[in-house]
């Protein structure tokens, strides 16, 4: 049975299958009407049968419950599948459980499972089975970038489904950035009138001299990201978002000029003119200014995020914060004179650990960027480990919990090949092999130590995706290997079976198809896939392991 990610156990029972008619029912015990109610929907949409209501202890039923064994062995995120003669179960250790349980019975029935319509003459059957299951990692995660090229809400709610239906259960909401604001913040309308839109868009990296001359942005209303989150609660999986200070910041600066540093700022614009929103890539030297009153701001624009977000976590960035404007600003120097700082480093450390005690006050965690450790973190505070395994290393001894998300190993804009067909190069080569033989927990790390490894993260930064495609395409399908590495208890790396991992990819590939996903195939990019004459930044050799 070729199931993605490979469960812990599963057991094909002979040959004969369990056939799906008209009669078969669907029924759900108390706690398992979540679950119940999406698979109705997904299986009826695909499949045209009614699968109503009934009992469930009669025959030809699917039924769904949660039960304290399941959850004492299992945990809430385990489940298991039964496939007879007479019938179906699925139990989960606890409501996500029973939910993933779901997902894996909808891989049981095909690719064609994944329609949204019905096709003519197709006989829907589940092949007798036992599966049991649990996830390795709380935190199985996936970061879209939707302020280097906005996402409309119908493809962020796309992408909550491609998540769940590969056992994914974090999505990491990149909603700020120098390229654009897009969360609407009432207290403050300038960020999404002024910093959502920019006037035109540097086409390839950032050395490519093309442009596309035209407008773009967006943003999310907060009805929008209401019902993102809703919708992602639906999927269990728990949305993150990030707000990113005090760097990649220049969209609210271009919004409200007051928040840069103004007595260093002009230095930076050319001719002198209003500072806008950024149209390039690259690492912006317009950063916030370490005052009280960009502070007062910043907690107005987080009060409204805590009322839309119930997540544990609010990531607040912290990467590549460039110090030259806080060198320059006689206002920034003072700040460092008036707190005892030694340097721009600690200033930045001052900055970070303001939002880390005002969050924990709320009953909410920080996590941030590596950058965050430079100048010490407050207890309570995690980091998201970007640079290499280092930066997750030296957290995890130091007491804190960690996301490894490393850019040698699972930055998804990275290219997938180094053939000369391959679209917009960036960075290494990471091959659907590479990503499947990523190991999240350094060897380095005592059992106690790694403890504090909470889980994996998949990145997609999109300067260089335009669209939903361009944002497939760098996504699938190394996605489906990062999520078995996140949730299968696999071997060592090395010893991973790559090849009956690229066995079940047959099957997942149509999966996928029905799925609607423009993935790179196997054989490499299809004609409109790639972009000729767009320049990138490929990086030749194999990526640092550190």
């Amino acid at each position: 049975m070729d199931l993605i990610p490979r469960p812990g156990h599963v057991h094909r029972d002979g040959s004969a299958f369990f056939t799906l008619g008209p009669e078969t029912k669907l029924t759900a015990e108390p706690g398992a009407e979540r679950t119940e109610r999406w698979l109705r929907s997904t299986l009826t949409a695909a499949t045209g049968l009614p699968l109503p209501p009934g009992d469930p202890s009669g025959p030809d039923a699917i039924r769904l419950y949660l039960h304290p064994l399941a959850t004492k062995d299992l945990g809430e995120e385990g489940y298991r599948v039964a496939v007879m003669p007479n019938g179906v179960h699925v139990v989960g250790g606890g409501p996500a459980g029973l939910f993933w349980g779901a997902q894996t019975l909808r891989q049981l029935l095909g690719p064609d499972a994944y329609r949204r319509a019905p096709l003519p003459g197709r006989q829907w059957r589940l092949p007798l089975a036992h599966v049991q299951d649990s996830p390795r990692f709380r935190w199985r995660g996936l970061m879209l970038d939707v302020a280097r090229h906005f996402l409309p809400k119908d493809g962020v709610l796309r992408y909550l489904d491609l998540m769940a239906a590969h056992k994914l259960n974090v999505f990491h909401f990149h909603l700020t950035d120098d390229q654009g604001w897009r969360i609407e913040i009432r207290k403050y309308p300038r960020l999404t009138e002024v910093g959502s839109w920019r006037a035109r868009t540097k086409f390839g990296h950032r050395a490519s001299p093309l442009w596309d001359e035209k407008p773009h942005g967006g943003h999310y209303t907060q009805d929008d990201i209401r019902e993102i989150v809703a919708y992602a609660a639906e999927r269990h999986i728990t949305v993150v978002p990030e707000i990113d200070v005090p760097g990649h910041s220049q969209a609210a600066i271009a919004a409200y000029p007051e928040l840069g540093n103004t007595d260093a700022i002009t230095a930076s614009i050319e001719g002198g003119s209003a500072l806008s929103v950024w149209d390039t890539w690259g690492i912006s030297p317009n950063v916030l200014a370490p005052t009280d009153n960009t502070l007062r701001f910043y907690e107005g624009v987080f009060e409204e995020v805590l009322e839309l977000f119930p997540s544990e976590f609010i990531h607040v960035g912290g990467d590549e914060c460039l110090k030259d404007q806080w060198r320059q600003s006689a206002t920034a120097q003072e700040r460092i004179r008036e707190l005892g700082l030694k340097d721009e480093d600690e200033l930045q450390a001052w900055f970070i650990g303001h939002f880390d005690t005002w969050l924990a006050a709320r009953g909410r965690r920080l996590i941030g960027w590596d950058e965050i450790l430079e100048g010490g973190l407050a207890p309570g505070a995690a980091v998201s480990s970007w640079r290499g395994y280092a930066g997750g290393i030296a957290a995890a001894r130091a007491g804190h919990d960690v996301v490894m998300c490393p850019e040698q190993q699972v930055y998804l804009d990275h290219r997938q090949d180094g053939g000369a067909d391959e679209p917009v190069p960036i960075g290494y080569v990471r091959t659907l092999e590479d990503v499947y033989r990523f190991e999240p927990v350094p060897a380095e790390l005592t059992p106690d130590e790694a403890r504090h490894v909470l889980g994996a993260q998949a990145n997609v930064w999109t300067e260089v995706m335009e669209d939903h495609a361009r944002v497939d395409y760098q996504t699938f399908p190394r996605l489906a290997a990062f999520a078995e590495v996140a949730w299968s208890r696999l071997p060592a790396p090395a010893e991973r079976d790559f090849a009956d991992f690229e066995g079940r990819m047959a099957a997942h590939y149509r999966r996928l198809d029905a799925l609607g996903v423009a993935y790179r195939p196997p054989t490499g990019p299809r004609p409109w896939q790639r972009r000729p004459g767009v320049l990138g930044r490929p990086i030749d050799g194999p990526p640092p392991n550190r």
